[in-house]
């Protein structure tokens, strides 16, 4: 498999309020093939998330280098960010919060259309074949995102990022909120349209158990650190870091 994404040597160091400066990540590298799903673990505070904005560049990185499909997107601004955006979609962990509560969930998914293009008839169109292919009646274009379930929102969170065929999903704690069913249904889901879409997927994610069956490499991390990777059985099954045997010992 051709790699597609590369995150080289990620440092990001924030100021505290006392003035002092801390790592919240520290020396982070690691790669995404074509058509894998990466996870990374770890617990609140491990530094995951800011690895995710730092690759979606909603974080400048303090020091090191996002690459991908060959191309550094560690500075990326204004049209070239906009292509970037193009192959690299992210879900969020509260689906009602990254809508607009002033519009419609069909609103917010057939943008992304219209800014690339799109007539606004057949944005409307390809919005409910969208929806139903997450799994939603086509009607709900019309809702406003707190008049449906999390459950719900989530899906058109998803048809959202799908919209313009990204070739990567990053999903930060995107089941996270949601409860246990729901959150197998949203997971099936996702399986099914990384088969049919071709994708790679960069899940961050708190909870070992939830990535066991459905990712095929972790990382985990701890302080800033990457302190353990491999294929999902060697991980999960043989874990070599202190740290992962607590982290499995507590859910499995």
């Amino acid at each position: 498999m051709e790699e597609l994404l590369r995150a080289e040597h990620l440092h990001k160091a924030f100021t505290a309020a006392n003035g002092d400066n801390f790592l919240a990540v520290d020396d982070v590298t690691f790669s995404i093939s074509e058509g894998e799903k990466l996870a990374i673990i770890g617990e609140s505070g491990s530094g995951k998330t800011t690895v995710a904005n730092m690759v979606t560049r909603l974080l400048d990185v303090t020091s090191g280098s996002v690459i991908l499909q060959g191309e550094d997107i560690t500075r990326a601004t204004g049209r070239k960010l906009r292509q970037v955006y193009q192959n690299m979609q992210m879900v969020f962990q509260s689906p009602v919060e990254s809508f607009d509560p002033r519009r419609t969930l069909g609103d917010g998914i057939a943008e992304s259309l219209r800014n690339h293009g799109w007539s606004k008839g057949d944005a409307s169109a390809e919005c409910q074949h969208l929806l139903e292919r997450c799994g939603l009646e086509a009607g709900i274009a019309k809702r406003y995102p707190h008049e449906v379930s999390g459950g719900q929102c989530q899906r058109a969170a998803i048809a959202r990022a799908l919209a313009i065929r990204p070739k990567l999903l990053i999903l930060d704690e995107a089941t996270s909120a949601l409860d246990v069913t729901v959150q197998s249904e949203i997971l099936s889901l996702l399986d099914e349209l990384q088969k049919e879409l071709k994708m790679s997927y960069l899940f961050i994610c708190h909870d070992i158990a939830l990535v066991q069956d459905f990712c095929d490499r972790i990382i985990v991390m701890h302080r800033g650190k990457i302190v353990e990777t491999g294929t999902t059985d060697e991980v999960i099954f043989h874990p070599q870091q202190a740290y992962t045997k607590t982290l499995i010992d507590s859910v499995l």
